[in-house]
């Protein structure tokens, strides 16, 4: 169980990396305490069955920097594979802009490939590697040193078995002509918008009770300055304060130090100094909001005419394509997605890419009484009219 401390290492390391068709990567990381994730270990395997072909990477040494495993994860000629790979993305882009390309999730491919939706990797080593892993090590603080034997061993095991796993899934995509599935899923994971956080959009996240534009404009601001806060000095933003003592702040609108006084859900730490000062004038900027820079909330899905016999249909055309294609049915579509599309909707996902190969065509063929759904036995069998 080699632990690469050097830039050195690390180079020699990529580069004989690179001679391989796939590399599989994994991290361990904190985000407990901070923001952003901190990135205490990073797991990276070739393709072998010796002592060489899996590492440790330690990037808290002083003597390491990480631009060799960037390097590698610009080579368009190795496959980095990972298992539910959206905040370890999340970290690389923060750190270096980089994503690594070409990306393949085995999570996301297990979900095409039938497994489930959002299939856990202990499944998949069970069930693919007919193996089990040692879970004893499952909640260790990544960030002390030194690591014992047990925690180096859990890490590894983290892209040993995940060559195993991708091999079996790429079979499985090659044979079923399913891999364009994948790579239209992917796009998102390497989309940098995906991962850009915007301070005035964060309100969207804060479950409210009122629609008020002049209510969720003082939401709108103290979402903001949370946010602002919490990025600026890398700490959780429930540390800052949680969405309930947000609601709460937004209906009393305390104007004064004395008021965050009264609050019953606000910390104790951010009733005074620059987090109380910051929410005293996101208050006031919310209140002065004139009436048409107010937010306003979705009310689209109250606004739909929506055909309950007609969602019903489309509920059971989509059990019966999900159970012929082997793919978990809320991967296709969502009961907000069948909804919106029995209400007239076309720009909905469930009608793009390789979803509308899978259900789409047929469910608009459903919704223009061009096909019907006929039981026989078990099965439900499209007609076509």
């Amino acid at each position: 169980m080699k632990t690469l401390t050097t830039t050195d290492e690390l180079r020699a390391f990529c580069e004989e990396a690179a001679n391989y068709p796939y590399v599989t990567v994994d991290t361990e990381f904190l985000r407990e305490r901070t923001y952003y994730s901190k990135l205490c270990l990073i797991q990276i395997a070739f393709l072998g069955d010796g002592k060489t072909d899996a590492v440790l990477v330690d990037p808290l040494s002083s003597d390491l920097s990480l631009e060799p495993l960037y390097e590698l994860f610009r080579n368009e000629d190795v496959v980095k594979v990972f298992h539910a790979a959206r905040q370890d993305l999340e970290i690389f882009w923060v750190d270096a802009s980089v994503f690594p390309k070409p990306l393949f999730d085995t999570q996301v491919a297990a979900m095409v490939c039938g497994f489930g939706e959002q299939v856990g990797y202990e499944t998949l080593v069970r069930k693919i590697c007919k193996q089990g892993l040692d879970k004893t090590s499952r909640f260790t603080d990544w960030s002390r040193r030194p690591l014992s034997d047990a925690q180096k061993t859990y890490a590894l095991a983290d892209v040993t078995h995940l060559r195993q796993i991708y091999e079996h899934l790429r079979k499985e995509l090659d044979k079923t002509g399913r891999s364009h599935w994948v790579a239209e899923e992917l796009q998102v994971l390497t989309d940098p918008a995906t991962y850009d956080i915007q301070p005035r959009e964060a309100w969207r996240r804060v479950k409210t009770r009122t629609n008020s534009g002049k209510f969720l404009a003082v939401v709108r601001e103290l979402a903001a300055f949370r946010e602002e806060y919490a990025q600026t000095n890398n700490v959780p933003r429930n540390r800052v304060y949680k969405d309930d003592a947000l609601v709460e702040l937004a209906s009393t609108k305390p104007r004064t130090p004395s008021d965050l006084g009264g609050s019953r859900l606000l910390l104790r730490e951010a009733r005074k100094g620059a987090i109380a000062e910051g929410i005293l004038k996101a208050v006031e900027r919310g209140v002065n909001c004139p009436q048409e820079d107010m937010p306003q909330a979705d009310r689209s899905r109250e606004k739909m005419q929506i055909n309950g016999a007609l969602a019903d249909l489309l509920r059971v055309l989509l059990k019966a394509k999900t159970e012929t294609a082997g793919v978990a049915a809320k991967l296709i579509a969502p009961s907000a997605d069948l909804d919106a599309i029995a209400a007239g909707e076309r720009d909905v996902p469930a009608l793009k890419g390789w979803r509308h190969e899978v259900f789409g065509s047929d469910a608009l063929r459903l919704c223009n009484g061009e096909i019907a759904l006929a039981a026989k036995g078990q099965l439900v069998k499209v007609v076509d009219l």
